[in-house]
């Protein structure tokens, strides 16, 4: 297949273009030639044309500080495509990305060997944000404080790492996750950090991590970071931001949803139980006796439960994820009363700390707390801003009150105004059109250079796609059930090897359930691997562990899991991943688009399907010798005249129409499988070329 922009997209310099004579598109070509610098490196290097492409497309980009939104299909390299060229720029980066995790494969992999590599003397540094960090002084309250025995055998272990540890970054600690509740009792919030005056000031982790950011030529940031402190200054970012002369931000479809979370203001469940927890802990030995603190603790953690439970509503007890529309509450008078009661603890706590906040950093900062809850409780319980959009996060433990702007045009335009620097924004899925208006549209880069670059994979020699057309609607009660005894039948056919992707967690339910019986009733012994009946990274671990398995899950799993080889090679996906309806920010923006004479169908529901659609899809093939089927049990694909669109996001795989051909195309894999394996096995698993010299996360 061949690796060109669209149609539509600037020329750019290449092997038939001209560079320009630009310094480093030069530099960089030679980086990415047969001998450079990256062949050096690598004996197993192999150019790669679109690879290229985008380097010296985001090489022009740098040296005319200009903003560039490059769609880079999978195995095409687009890390190393970037970094490069910001490498040998000698410019100040601030790189951003998607995850914490991603963050650390570029510090600690990507940019080391590149830098390695390419010669250059470049200072690197990674931040993120405050939770992530241990803090000494937190850690010390927790230790002096009363805890069951567990918890303090917990403690005394991460104090025992601390000691040396060098970064105090806690993903060192296999015994924390981000759901753990040890990590509150050991890290630190913007609420509770005493600053300056806090006696660990001088050896405070994050303080480091700032520093370090400070005076390093590339900080790797996350893009929950970078919004969350455009929106409170509180982690560095914003002081950073100025000192740059490059951003570029990786995973870039995930920008629009993260920074919709971090920009507005919070008052959630899990904040007041941790204020009620720090004033139990923090008054024990300075205040105790001059105010009820147990009473008013316990005063705030019933009205933390209470604003849970008329939050959720008849969801309290669900145990599942969901987005609730704010009107849903608004006008229901046991949410305001729980509002109301929120408020009245926090003042009551408030006006108990303020006599004493001159005692001590701590109880200063307790006071402050307590006030800034009251506050939000009344600014919540009061008609929210024409312009922000409010709505509740409802987990299985807690809440989350959320007021947000709608989009991050604003933001990001106010960026990009304060001071000319070059802006680079990338991800495998951007869109669907060749200007890549999902994108664009919505973060205010229309006047950006786009760039469209397809995966050299051979897809249609390699992928089969698979519409059923004689199939329940989707969304009708048969339709889940039927998912999951078709992904039986497959999967046995396979030998397992099989991702279910499904587009609700009620669905996932349901398919599963149909899979498990319709395996059992055939006597097909495959294992069942279900989202939410372990944790995400070992539900992956264990299917890479035994490939004779399905995994079925929604939501996160549509993207940023890598299993290249013929470990899967077939993923089912339930239906059409339109944005429900119901959802407060779909029912905000399909408003402000009928305001604008728009039309929200087209030029929203199935702009957002077909990204969605893109990233599902992609799960499938993830090197030039991966083979494999994508099912879509969701006849609207095949039937509706808007499904050419929809198909037209996908890779160009050859088209299959019946499900004994389908069946057919999966028991040839699974032979040649088997050959292959008599034979010893040649078949590494990883991309191609996924080397210092050849670019890894394409």
């Amino acid at each position: 297949m061949a690796n060109t922009p669209s149609q539509d997209s600037a020329p750019l310099a290449g092997p038939d273009h001209d560079t320009g004579g630009g310094a480093l598109a030069q530099a960089v070509e030679k980086a990415f030639g047969a001998h450079g610098a990256l062949a050096q490196a690598d004996p197993g290097y192999v150019q790669r044309p679109a690879q290229q492409q985008l380097a010296l497309a985001v090489a022009q980009a740098i040296e005319n500080r200009e903003a560039l939104v490059a769609e880079a299909g999978t195995g095409i390299g687009k890390t190393f495509a970037y970094l490069v060229p910001l490498l040998l720029s000698g410019a100040r980066a601030l790189v951003s990305t998607a995850t914490k995790s991603l963050q650390d494969q570029l510090f600690l992999r990507d940019l080391p060997r590149l830098r390695a590599a390419l010669g250059q003397p470049v200072s690197l540094a990674l931040l993120k944000g405050r939770a992530s960090y241990l803090c000494r002084h937190r850690l010390q309250l927790a230790r002096e404080a009363e805890h069951e025995a567990r918890t303090q055998r917990a403690l005394a272990r991460i104090e025992l790492w601390a000691q040396a540890s060098v970064s105090g970054d806690l993903a060192e600690l296999d015994l924390l996750d981000e759901r753990s509740p040890l990590l509150p009792l050991v890290s630190s919030t913007r609420d509770n950090c005493l600053g300056g005056e806090c006696p660990q000031f001088t050896r405070c982790h994050v303080m480091k991590a700032r520093r370090e950011a400070v005076s390093a030529d590339v900080v790797v940031v996350n893009h929950h970071l970078f919004f969350a402190d455009l929106a409170l200054r509180d982690s560095g970012v914003a002081e950073l931001l100025p000192t740059v002369d490059v951003a570029v931000f990786d995973e870039a479809h995930q920008l629009v949803e993260a920074g919709v979370q971090f920009l507005g203001t919070t008052l959630g469940s899990a904040q007041l139980l941790d204020f009620s927890r720090d004033l139990r802990m923090e008054t024990t030995q300075p205040a105790r006796g001059l105010a009820p603190w147990d009473e008013l603790a316990s005063r705030c953690e019933s009205a933390a439960r209470e604003l849970r439970l008329r939050a959720a509503g008849a969801q309290a007890q669900a145990r599942l994820s969901l987005r609730l529309a704010w009107t849903d509450r608004a006008e229901d008078g046991a949410f305001k009363a729980a509002l109301d009661g929120v408020e009245a603890a926090c003042k009551a706590a408030a006006a108990a700390l303020e006599p004493l906040a001159g005692n001590g950093p701590d109880l200063m900062r307790l006071s402050q707390r307590a006030q800034l809850l009251a506050e939000r409780a009344a600014r919540f319980a009061a008609p929210n801003a024409p312009d922000q959009v409010r709505w509740i996060d409802v987990g299985p433990t807690q809440v989350r009150l959320v007021e947000s702007p709608l989009d991050i045009r604003s933001a990001l335009m106010q960026q990009r105004e304060a001071g000319r620097k070059a802006w680079i924004f990338t991800s495998a899925t951007l869109g669907a059109d060749a200007k890549l208006s999902w994108f664009t549209g919505s973060t205010a880069l229309e006047d950006a250079r786009v760039l469209r670059l397809d995966s050299p994979f051979d897809y249609a020699a390699h992928a089969r796609l698979w519409i059923p057309e004689r199939f329940p609607a989707a969304g009708s009660e048969p339709h889940a059930p039927a998912v999951g005894r078709v992904a039986a039948r497959l999967a046995s056919a396979l030998g397992g090897r099989t991702f279910v992707l499904t587009t609700t967690l009620r669905a996932l339910q349901a398919v599963a359930g149909a899979l498990r019986e319709a395996l059992a009733e055939g006597g097909v012994a495959l294992d069942v691997l279900v989202q939410g009946e372990a944790p995400k990274r070992q539900l992956v671990k264990r299917f890479l562990e035994r490939p004779a398995s399905v995994l079925v899950g929604s939501a996160s799993f549509w993207e940023g899991i890598d299993v290249p080889g013929d470990a899967l090679q077939c993923v089912l996906i339930d239906k059409l991943p339109f944005p429900p309806p119901n959802d407060p920010l779909v029912e905000a923006r399909v408003a402000q688009l009928e305001a604008q004479g728009r039309k929200p169908f087209n030029e929203y529901f199935l702009a957002e399907a077909a990204v969605s659609l893109k990233q599902g899809a992609g799960r499938l093939i993830r090197s030039e010798r991966d083979r494999g089927l994508l099912v879509v049990c969701d006849p609207r694909l095949a039937l509706k005249s808007y499904g050419g669109r929809l198909r037209k996001a996908l890779p160009p795989m050859a088209r299959l129409k019946e499900e004994g051909e389908a069946l057919a195309w999966l028991r040839q894999l699974a032979a040649e499988r088997e050959t292959v394996d008599a034979r010893g096995g040649d078949d590494a698993v990883g991309e191609a070329g996924e080397t210092p010299a050849a670019a890894a996360g394409g």
